[in-house]
């Protein structure tokens, strides 16, 4: 039997409950679902092996997860929990013994920092406070929870305890002992490292699982083990340890809902009480936004509603687009930089506007897939296919849904003003008769929504009764008095509001939930949220770094009547699932919306973040807009003066590009 194994683990069975039904089949070794191993209890949440995360992991997790701690020995023997045999890592103590770092040989290592051995039980739990050793996960809860030692870790009653000894040898070499600690089992690291017992690469080992047997019941590989991801970050084809018994997590809520409800769900029929999945340009989280792709991801993943923001080329033609600024989704910089302006009344910037482009021009522009992250910590989108597909005419967007069946479209119209008086282009006209040459105003099989900020343009679509009319309140909210909403119901039969109208949040906190939805629901007007997004940057820590939470949040737990995603297939896989609350009550699990502002309330007082100053409320001035104006042609450009030399034009022209270039390229630094 080998004695000094990297990492040995041991499970000590509680209790065991199962949770799985008995009519599944699964590939592992009991023939039950993989377990859910939650590595120091919730740690993506709070730090490692802390009450609070533990607690935490028993409370969200499937009812036999198994709670993981990872030993350390003090200097008298006692076995704490913590992830790395350097406390300062995952502690504050290199502030509260200043001189207590040492360099010790680990594994053939020299490693310096503040090791267990050098300190006894009482010194670290009565001096030392956890931290959370990951910038991006929360740190209000640093330096306000002790160590805990396994004994506190198996008194939080886990179903099942996993006690993981990664540094045995080291220990031994320092004249403290873990054999009590093991039991048969191995955990493997790098494929090329070298376990210090054997003396063979970890992959190696890992060529020869009839050896692992004779002194181990178990291995614990990463995950490219089991399915490898290329230099791109793309998946590759799985290896033939695909199958697993069990997932090591810091985040057991997430592992869990995989386990019990998408691992081997059958679809359910959508039901009319169920929120509808409403598109941000098509699938635009896969693909490019409002591109032929965007919308046929859509369609496959789910979507109810697919949308089209309708703008307008010079020649009047009307297209798909999020944007009238064509820059960021387009390589319009790259050919019609010259054509940057600034117009004040539709955004602060510079851009590239779609009215000045011919729909020629535009058909010679590539759609570019956009991160909103991409400059906030390297989250890029499927760059793979970051400029496939091809923008769609609003005529060739409508054929495509009536084709495809789905359950209706979104039609969103802006600027409409502007265009009307500054570019002699009639957005609202266009859009009109495009819906009525495809007869969406002559049949009531599917929904049409006409979305708009500007009241007097759903004015033009009032008397169209195959059309539902949405108010977007594109600027946050915190409260919806009876006077505003009943002027909302003269112009629109919905509202659009973004997500901190409903669940505001502060420094990554929600901190309640605003009576917004309530107030329109009770006049009668259906409330759709926008945007969602799948990336974790862009969720509150109450949602888990889990996207799924967020959806159950808005539906099951507010009862918003539809979302607008950039992901529907995240939305399907929860609405249309057994363990959404909404449509199979008894299921075994349930994935639970989160309680705005309970998580904060865990935060002590001194280290909580300031209050933000104060969401105003809904005002009438915020409802209604002045009737648009009359369609003008734009007056002839005046006839060009004396002509500079070419050489000064040159250089004007030069200078003009470049300042436009580094406006644009530090646009999306700026917004985000």
């Amino acid at each position: 039997m080998i004695k000094n194994v990297v990492l040995v683990f041991l499970v000590i069975h509680a209790t065991l409950a199962n949770s799985e039904s008995a009519s599944k089949k699964w590939l592992t070794l009991n023939g039950r679902g993989p377990s859910v191993i939650a590595r120091g209890g919730f740690s993506g949440l709070f730090p490692e092996s802390s009450d609070f995360a533990n607690q935490m992991a028993l409370a969200t997790s499937l009812s036999d997860v198994v709670v993981l701690c990872n030993l350390q020995l003090t200097k008298d023997g006692v076995g704490i929990c913590q992830g790395d045999i350097r406390l300062d890592n995952t502690t504050n103590i290199a502030m509260v013994f200043e001189k207590g770092s040492k360099t010790y040989k680990v594994n053939g290592q020299d490693i310096t920092g503040w090791f267990a051995i050098d300190f006894t039980a009482d010194q670290l739990l009565a001096n030392v406070s956890l931290v959370q050793n990951i910038f991006s996960r929360p740190s209000a809860f640093d330096a306000m929870l002790p160590i805990s030692t396994v004994d506190d870790v198996r008194s939080s009653n886990p179903p099942a305890f996993w006690l993981n000894v990664q540094y045995d040898a080291f220990y031994t070499e320092n004249k403290l002992s873990v054999a009590n600690y093991i039991q048969k089992a191995a955990r493997l690291q790098d494929k090329n490292a070298t376990e210090p017992t054997t003396k063979q690469t970890y992959g190696s080992i890992l060529g020869n699982l009839a050896t692992i047997k004779t002194f181990a019941s178990g291995i614990v590989v990463p995950k490219d083990y089991i399915w490898p991801v290329n230099a791109a970050n793309y998946l590759e084809a799985p290896t033939s340890l695909f199958s697993v018994d069990g997932l090591i997590t810091d985040f057991p809520p997430t592992a869990s809902e995989a386990v019990a409800c998408f691992a081997q769900y059958t679809d359910i029929k959508p039901t009319k009480e169920q929120a509808l999945i409403i598109s941000h340009n098509g699938a635009s989280g896969v693909y490019a936004g409002s591109t032929d792709l965007a919308y046929q991801q859509a369609v496959e993943d789910g979507a109810d509603i697919i949308d089209c923001s309708v703008q307008m080329s010079k020649d009047g033609v009307a297209f798909c687009l999020d944007s009238v600024d064509v820059t960021a989704d387009t390589t319009a910089a790259t050919s019609f930089m010259s054509l940057s302006t600034t117009i004040p009344e539709i955004q602060e910037s510079a851009g590239i506007f779609s009215f000045d482009l011919s729909w020629s021009d535009i058909q010679t522009l590539q759609p570019q897939l956009t991160s909103p992250f991409e400059n906030k910590g390297g989250l890029p989108r499927n760059p793979a296919n970051k400029d496939k597909g091809k923008f769609l005419t609003l005529p060739e967007f409508l054929e495509f849904a009536k084709v495809k069946a789905v359950t209706g479209i979104l039609i969103n119209i802006e600027n409409a003003a502007y265009l009307a008086s500054q570019k002699g282009l009639d957005i609202v006209s266009a859009a009109n008769t495009a819906l009525s040459n495809a007869t969406f105003d002559k049949q009531s099989t599917q929904k049409v929504l006409i979305q708009s900020e500007d009241t007097s343009v759903l004015s033009k679509f009032k008397n169209v009764p195959a059309y539902s009319r949405v108010l977007y309140l594109k600027d946050e909210i915190s409260d919806a008095p009876r006077t505003p909403v009943e002027e909302i119901k003269k112009y629109a039969d919905a509202v659009t509001l973004p997500r901190f109208s409903i669940v505001p949040t502060v420094n990554g906190f929600t901190t309640a939930t605003t009576k917004v939805v309530n107030e329109m629901q009770a006049a009668n007007l259906s409330v759709y949220v926008s945007v969602l997004r799948n990336e974790f940057i862009t969720l509150p820590f109450d949602y888990f770094s889990d996207p799924t939470i967020e959806i159950a949040t808005y539906t099951s737990g507010i009862g918003v009547d539809g979302i607008i995603t950039e992901y529907p297939a995240t939305a399907t896989r929860y609405l249309r699932n057994p363990c959404s609350s909404n449509s199979m009550p008894d299921s075994s699990y349930s994935i639970m919306p989160a309680e705005a502002g309970s998580l904060l309330k865990t935060v002590p007082e001194e280290t909580q973040p300031p209050a933000s100053s104060p969401t105003p409320a809904l005002d009438v001035a915020d409802v209604v807009d002045p009737p648009l104006p009359a369609v003008t042609k734009p007056e002839s450009p005046p006839p060009a003066t004396t002509p500079h030399s070419s050489a000064l034009q040159n250089i004007a022209n030069g200078g003009l590009s470049l300042v436009a270039i580094m406006t644009l390229t530090l646009l999306p630094l700026m917004c985000y």
